[in-house]
């Protein structure tokens, strides 16, 4: 009987593990990102960004000495992913320090002013977030899953009015509607804006 209550708690687990998307593995320069070498740096939001143009001017931007900028993914419009810093290490994505070490940064090929995103893209991307937040414990809520322009201190406004926040939670969530709106700020990880230079970034 022990067994057998054993082998169900097991499939049931089995049932809600996913697999995380595939991707293609093209590095960011070594110099673009913090090597921290471990998700237990404390991995709380996940933070969805607009490149303002390609995924390949991104990708070769991240490649750049020059740039002193990173994400850890970069989603194209055909759904494409390319992770270009390990989840371990620290991207300079977020302009806050304290949110670049706690976050994964997702950037997704367009502009913040612009209308056009592809469903290919934001399901995708949904995916992607539904695997890092079932993988590290993230609450899939809008206090976690949160805007460039919501980070403390953020400079830019992606990804932009026109990002669908309800279509895209509720893709991340499994299901057909909900999660939109603007989130409170996050109060639980005590975490502080830093004034954004090249060295915080």
């Amino acid at each position: 009987m022990l067994g057998l209550a054993v082998a169900t708690l097991i499939a049931s687990a089995s049932a809600l593990a996913e697999t995380k998307p595939a991707v293609t593995f093209s590095p960011a320069y070594s110099g673009n990102y913090t090597h921290y070498g471990s998700t237990s740096r404390g991995i709380y939001y996940v933070v969805i960004h607009t490149i303002e143009g390609t995924a390949g001017g991104a990708i070769s931007w991240f490649k750049n000495p020059a740039s002193k900028v990173s994400a850890h993914y970069v989603v194209d419009y055909s759904g494409a992913i390319t992770q270009m810093v390990s989840d371990g290490d620290v991207a300079w994505h977020a302009g806050n320090y304290d949110y670049n070490k706690h976050s994964i940064g997702i950037e997704h090929a367009g502009y913040a002013g612009k209308d056009y995103w592809t469903e290919a893209e934001m399901v995708a991307s949904a995916k992607l977030t539904r695997w890092a937040c079932l993988t590290y414990g993230i609450p899939m809520d809008r206090s976690h899953i949160i805007g460039h322009i919501e980070v403390p201190g953020a400079t830019h406004t992606d990804p932009g009015k026109y990002f669908k926040w309800d279509h895209y939670m509720a893709l991340v969530k499994g299901g057909s509607s909900g999660g939109g709106g603007t989130p409170p700020p996050p109060t639980s990880s005590g975490l502080k804006a830093r004034k954004c230079t090249a060295d915080t970034l």
